[in-house]
């Protein structure tokens, strides 16, 4: 396997292929850099790509009829952006966009169907991962309405670290409100709860996660089943 396809099996899902199946997509896939808030997806405009990230974390919305940005899911190296077009839709039901830069694959709408309807293992991956990304947002609505805001943050936190390269990332109070459908000063107040406790260390927009033990058992279980069932869907070759 040579440099680009060793390349390609940073992202999780792609590192799941057989050599003979990702030597066939692989002329699909173009190298991409994800910068800082581009947005990828706008609601209800077309999606004309798909991508698979190899670093970075992207960030699902809500619809705007929620009246407010409310995360939905993030996507990170273990997935790929583009589960609607695989179903079938054309338009984005949300906006998408780059929370934590990154890099990672684009492919092109056509290309994604095709190769999900001649490929049976790609195609069994893409299906196993649009399982687990149904399980996310799911559990992350009843989350929401169901767990404090604290333990909503430290799950949050956790997601976000589980997606990123160390243990450090930028990010605003005024972001993880939005993220979180939260008052600002709610979050500030939470967010200092878990510095006290020397969970995380936060300065001007920078998270430092320094005890990743303890903000798992800050968080709600919801974290841990998501994660089993991504470890699940994700962990069996195609």
């Amino acid at each position: 396997m040579d440099t680009v396809h060793s390349e390609l099996r940073g992202n999780r899902l792609l590192a799941l292929l057989d050599d003979e199946t990702l030597r066939t997509i692989a002329p699909r896939l173009v190298p991409v850099p994800l910068p800082l808030r581009e947005d990828l997806y706008l609601e209800q405009a077309p999606m004309t790509h798909a991508w698979f990230p190899t670093a970075g974390v992207l960030s699902v919305l809500g619809a705007a009829a929620a009246q407010t940005d409310v995360e939905v899911a993030t996507i990170g190296s273990e997935g790929v952006l583009g589960v609607g077009v695989l179903l079938g839709a054309e338009l984005s039901f949300g906006r998408v966009f780059v929370q934590v830069e990154g890099t990672g694959w684009r492919m092109s709408a056509g290309d994604l169907r095709e190769c999900a309807a001649t490929q049976p293992a790609f195609n069994r991956v893409l299906h196993r991962y649009a399982n687990a990304l149904m399980v996310q947002i799911a559990q992350g609505t009843a989350c929401n309405r169901a767990h404090a805001v604290e333990q909503r943050c430290a799950r949050w936190l956790l997601q976000t670290h589980d997606r990123v390269r160390g243990d450090e990332f930028d990010l605003t109070q005024e972001f993880l409100a939005q993220m979180l459908g939260e008052r600002r000063a709610t979050v500030n107040q939470v967010a200092g709860s878990l510095q006290q406790r020397g969970l995380i260390r936060y300065s001007r927009g920078h998270i430092h996660v320094t005890d990743r033990e303890g903000l798992e058992a800050a968080a709600c279980r919801c974290y841990g089943f998501v994660r089993a069932e991504f470890a699940r869907m994700l962990s069996a070759p195609a």
